[in-house]
């Protein structure tokens, strides 16, 4: 088998793909980043998607995803069916999580969820738990836990959310740069509120964002788009 074959191809524009199981090299020296185990001292991949080699850390970005729930996780959520005591919120996962009326916002009396939270609201709540099957409750209680009445949702696929924001500089440089309220949430969802013009610069760049993850574009130029100061 060729180098290239036990490594994955190329996309055509020079970025290598790699397939789960191949082989990405000796691990000394080398951190371990998202898509990436170690076995017997060589690197593995375990995600179909683009190799990423920043310094010392590889990584694979997934050509998609979806998001796991983890307890304790701020997540964005959108109000898809309510119950008499219940309401069930599409949480960008494969299964719509709970949030029961104990954990929901402020008080309601039984039969009265409609009242405080419809079809079709969006919501800032954390995940209170998980089973094994990946279903998950969600909480409202909590500090700035709320319903988002304004603003705009953006969403970025939750892994490559995690590698552009994992840096805190990033999203306050973000901030300052388009005068926006942005809330940065681990389900591959982001609020962002203020001006119009503003928001529009916010929804210009995320595009950008979205559109150089198709084509296996590489970090460092996302985050600069993030980081860009408009005069």
């Amino acid at each position: 088998m060729s180098d290239q074959n036990a490594r994955g191809g190329r996309d055509g524009r020079g970025t290598r793909l790699v397939t789960p199981g191949a082989s990405l090299g000796a691990s000394e020296g080398r951190r371990i980043g998202h898509g990436v185990v170690e076995n017997d001292g060589q690197l593995i991949a375990v995600k179909l998607g683009a190799l990423i080699e920043n310094e010392e850390l590889v990584s694979v970005i997934p050509t998609h995803t979806r998001y796991t729930p983890r307890p304790g996780d701020l997540v964005i959520g959108v109000v898809e069916a309510v119950q008499s005591n219940l309401w069930f919120l599409d949480i960008n996962a494969p299964f719509n999580a709970l949030l029961p009326m104990s954990l929901g916002p402020g008080k309601s009396e039984f039969g009265g969820a409609r009242n405080v939270l419809n079809v079709g609201y969006t919501v800032l709540c954390r995940i209170q738990e998980v089973d094994e099957t990946h279903s998950s409750v969600v909480t409202m209680k909590g500090l700035g836990l709320r319903r988002l009445d304004s603003g705009i949702v953006e969403e970025i696929p939750p892994h490559l959310m995690e590698s552009l924001f994992s840096d805190g500089d990033v999203l306050k440089s973000f901030k300052s740069s388009t005068s926006c309220r942005i809330i940065i949430a681990d389900n591959g969802r982001m609020w962002v509120d203020g001006d119009t013009n503003s928001m529009s610069d916010v929804i210009s760049r995320i595009e950008q964002v979205r559109k150089m993850s198709r084509e296996f574009s590489n970090i460092d130029s996302m985050v600069e788009i993030l980081q860009k100061e408009v005069y």
